[in-house]
């Protein structure tokens, strides 16, 4: 792909994303999730093997039928009420419709199934993109309506969303299918807590964004695409390696690194809302999702597989460490001790 097309698609992904986020009348959200959702498919499908083409086309139709979904969410709404304002979502059938479109968008379970598949079949790179700034603009539209929406019926799918995420995925071997469920059982904590306390949300998604971003990274840096690979690369890059590990216990929500803030806010959240079983399962469920990290961090560092691997050993670079890697690996590390000051900024 030449650079002048990758700037006229990035361009329009900050469009799109700008868009959403600052618009207050829903059609213009509408179009910027549009835009959005066409500037990411040639980055889907650049490489033009069958697998990016399939993951290209079914992100196409679910965004597509999510869009419709929204569309269609607030034309009822209009016709009710007479208001295009987002945050003037009132009427019942609207608030319930939109709830799934936004899940479907965001990959909440029950409509999670793309997700994964749609991963597999992109670059690294463009697999970051899906899974942190493609996410930001339906985030923002729970943030606006999060008054309007059905808590139960979110509860519901934020629970489910974190015991899939985690459940399903404890059998892979493909690092971008552990990351895309990874990024489900995250969505699970995000949706729990959007009713109640909306800004600690949006604290949860910009630290997971800058969690999974540094793993993508590292991962684009050392191109280990399934587990067998990251075995092998331990003699090749070991700062890269250990810093990995450490990345992948904060985004299971360990102290004392920053994964752990935003589970311990949600959690005192949940239980100030006397939500204390809510509080409880959740808890419980990560512990699925702390296997496959800890799965992955066992992978990248401690050990070479136990048979004789396909793979060649590989041997040290000395090429330097990316600086942006460097900083996002520090942010996602070392924030726990300014819990307090973000606290009140929130």
């Amino acid at each position: 792909m030449s650079p002048q097309a990758k700037l006229v698609f990035t361009l329009s992904l900050i469009l799109g994303t700008t868009m959403t986020i600052s618009s207050n009348h829903w059609v213009m959200a509408w179009i910027g999730l549009e835009i959005n959702t066409l500037a990411i498919l040639p980055l889907i499908s650049k490489s033009h093997h069958p697998r990016a083409i399939e993951a290209a086309t079914k992100y196409f139709l679910v965004q597509a039928a999510a869009s419709a979904l929204v569309l269609f969410s607030s034309m009822t709404n209009a016709w009710d009420t007479g208001q295009w304002d987002i945050t003037q979502l009132t009427h019942p059938m609207s608030c319930m419709v939109l709830t799934s479109a936004i899940a479907m968008k965001l990959g909440l379970v029950p409509f999670h199934f793309w997700f994964p598949e749609v991963l597999q079949g992109s670059p690294l790179i463009t697999g970051l993109l899906l899974s942190t700034i493609m996410k930001f603009p339906p985030i923002t539209l729970l943030f606006m309506t999060s008054q309007s929406l059905n808590p139960m019926l979110l509860t519901t799918m934020a629970i489910l969303s974190a015991a899939l995420g985690g459940w399903m995925g404890l059998n892979q071997t493909q690092t971008r299918k552990i990351l895309a469920f990874s990024s489900i059982s995250h969505l699970g904590w995000m949706a729990v807590i959007i009713m109640y306390n909306p800004k600690l949300t949006l604290l949860n998604f910009y630290l997971y964004a800058l969690m999974t971003a540094t793993v993508f990274l590292i991962l684009n840096t050392i191109k280990a695409m399934k587990l067998s690979t990251l075995m092998t690369t331990w003699t090749k890059t070991p700062s890269l390696n250990t810093m990995l590990l450490l990345i992948m216990l904060s985004l299971a929500g360990l102290p004392p690194l920053t994964g752990f803030l935003p589970k311990w806010l949600i959690i005192q959240e949940l239980t100030k809302q006397d939500m204390t079983p809510t509080a409880t399962i959740i808890s419980l469920l990560s512990l699925l999702s702390l296997f496959f990290y800890l799965r992955l961090a066992y992978c990248a560092t401690i050990t070479l597989p136990p048979h004789t691997s396909n793979h060649m050993k590989q041997w040290h670079i000395n090429k330097p460490t990316h600086p942006m890697i460097a900083i996002l690996t520090v942010i996602s590390l070392m924030l726990l001790p300014v819990a307090p000051m973000i606290i009140t900024a929130i």
